[in-house]
């Protein structure tokens, strides 16, 4: 254990001393603190948001998932790529296109300060209620369960995870508070590169074990034995059935790539639209990876331990415990400590940001200094870690499934605020009032049919909370477009283009649009009853011909797209902005 801890700490060190001197001196004003001084380029971006989303959450609960039912729940991340081709080919333009440093101002030059008060308001319950909390308390029980801390320090389980999160929460602290966006997104790079690698390497330790020394027999064993652990087409008794693909998942995926404060932030720091189009669609190339790394362990989990696991979210701590090289062990506590930190200090980073811009300038002090803006995000985002530290351990008391039950809390301002943003985007003369009911009616209506009616009427349905999250968004668009009709704006709204930086766009953004595509399809294909789920073998006779056709139309509409549509993109882009510059 000796080994692990030492290990650990020098990993840690190298990359908070490479943060360091990397951000040193680089820290001037506002801009160079809350968007690194808007010149991040395309592989810190995807850095930072791949390790900003992938913490201990998904690699405890996405396995769990896996090893409890089927690979259904790939479905959030894998689809994460139709949300960040949205981001990158539409929502990115228009983001740095207004110089925006917070997604509730870009609201407030929609809609009005009322509207962007609401809207950070369901940021920052959101955020310190549930997701923070939860990126802490995911943290701590995976160190707890993967190397026995409670028996390490003579410590009861909740005295033990105290002491992680608090421990966890101060490191992350000082990365948002005295670093900068800078400083977060320089660290997330290094940890995520870390992350790749032993996301690789895990399942194919998994099986080695699993063939007794033959890592193609461990393959084999999967697709042959109980090959139904391999589907990701969810049926109605999944957790994630394959219709909620095309329902509330899409437009929750769309909140979190497309309006999520803590992830977009690092786009908004971008050097140019170019680089932050090359982040986002090479982030949605990395979330391909995603159940290969942290879904297909819990099924070799399974079928190593049986179905017998006291608790579905032991399956990946499980693995690592018995089968984990100690020369390894170290590295692998950095990394997983370095993707909660990553999580904690962006959602810290951009809470304190919104803060900061959204209501201290707005309600407080309108020509706030540089120096007060920093300085106040650094109390807020103090004062939003310790309580955090508080709440996170209660969590202690959650119901089994992690992964579910954070999914089902973040219905309650995803939905409002991605319907909210694309009205903006889309509408001309849907006036305030219209966002307003809407988040009121849904917050109501949310938890009404989630647990209110459960609870106190006895009154259940049949669907999931997914299914309920999309026909919660169309209502609320509905309430929007009835407002505009009932009440317009006198004027249409006429958006202000004024970039800080490069807008000519990413010449192979519209191919990179199709490869992307074409991996999604081909991923649900390969976890399918065509694919690896073909009960009488390991493939399907129907398998290589989907391929070799997908292959193909893939190939044609890429070229396609090099040849024609990115010129009209470019050429689309170019005139907005030559019309609307200030």
């Amino acid at each position: 254990m000796t080994f692990t801890i030492i290990t650990c700490i020098l990993f840690m060190a190298f990359v908070a001393w490479y943060s360091y001197r990397k951000t040193r001196n680089t820290i001037g004003d506002s801009d160079g603190y809350f968007l690194a001084g808007r010149g991040l380029t395309g592989g810190f971006i995807a850095g930072s948001l791949v390790l900003t989303n992938l913490s201990a959450e998904q690699l405890v609960g996405l396995n769990g998932q896996a090893y409890s039912a089927n690979m259904s729940n790939m479905a959030w991340e894998v689809t994460a790529g139709i949300s960040v081709i949205i981001l990158a080919l539409i929502l990115l333009p228009r983001y740095i296109g207004g110089a925006f440093t917070t997604l509730p101002g870009f609201v407030n030059s929609r809609f009005d300060e009322g509207t962007r008060m609401m809207v950070t308001l369901l940021f920052m319950m959101g955020y310190t209620f549930v997701t923070i909390p939860s990126v802490l308390y995911s943290g701590a029980i995976a160190v707890l369960q993967l190397f026995d801390v409670p028996e390490l320090l003579g410590l009861s389980l909740e005295q033990s995870m105290w002491i992680v999160i608090w421990i966890v929460g101060i490191i992350g602290a000082c990365y948002a508070i005295f670093g900068g966006l800078r400083a977060v997104a320089i660290s997330d790079t290094l940890n995520g590169i870390g992350l790749l690698i032993i996301g690789l390497i895990v399942p194919i330790i998994g099986f080695y074990a699993l063939g007794s020394g033959n890592i193609l027999e461990g393959m084999k064993t999967i697709a042959t034995e109980n090959p139904e652990k391999l589907n990701s087409i969810g049926s109605r008794d999944d957790a994630v059935p394959f219709g909620t693909i095309f329902t509330g998942m899409i437009f929750a995926n769309l909140f979190y790539w497309g309006t999520n404060q803590y992830v977009i932030q690092r786009t908004l720091g971008a050097k140019s639209l170019a680089e932050g189009q090359k982040g986002t669609l090479f982030t949605g190339f990395l979330k391909i990876l995603v159940p290969f790394m942290m879904m297909v362990p819990g099924i070799i989990a399974f079928h190593l331990y049986g179905p017998d696991l006291q608790n579905i979210d032991l399956a990946y701590p499980a693995l690592i415990n018995q089968l984990l090289p100690p020369i390894l062990s170290g590295f692998f506590l950095a990394v997983l400590l370095g993707a909660v930190l990553s999580s904690f200090n962006s959602l810290l980073n951009s809470a304190a940001t919104m803060f900061a811009y959204d209501i201290y300038k707005v309600k407080f002090k309108k020509n706030a200094s540089d120096r007060e803006m920093i300085a106040i995000s650094k109390w807020f985002g103090t004062l939003l870690a310790l309580v955090s530290f508080f709440i996170a351990p209660l969590l202690l008391r959650a119901p089994d499934g992690l992964w579910n039950i954070i999914r089902e809390f973040t219905g309650f301002f995803n939905i409002p605020v991605i319907a909210i943003i694309l009205v903006g985007i889309f509408s001309k003369r849907v006036p305030p009032i219209g966002p307003k009911i809407a988040i009121i009616v849904h917050v109501f209506l949310y938890y009404m049919l989630i647990w209110g009616l459960p609870t106190f009427f006895g009154i259940t349905f049949d669907i999931s909370f997914i299914h309920i999250q999309g026909m919660l968004f169309v209502l609320a668009v509905a309430i929007m477009m009835v407002a505009g009709i009932v009440k317009p704006l006198a004027r249409p709204h006429d958006f202000t283009y004024n970039p800080k930086v490069d807008m000519v766009p990413w010449k192979f953004a519209l191919p990179m649009t199709v490869l992307l595509i074409g991996a999604m399809v081909f991923c649900f294909i390969l976890f399918s009853n065509v694919g690896l789920a073909y009960p009488d073998g390991i493939v399907s006779g129907w398998f290589w011909p989907v391929v070799g056709i997908l292959a193909a139309v893939t190939a044609i509409f890429y070229f396609i797209s090099f040849k024609r549509w990115n010129d009209k993109y470019g050429t689309l882009l170019h005139n907005t902005y030559n019309e609307k510059k200030l």
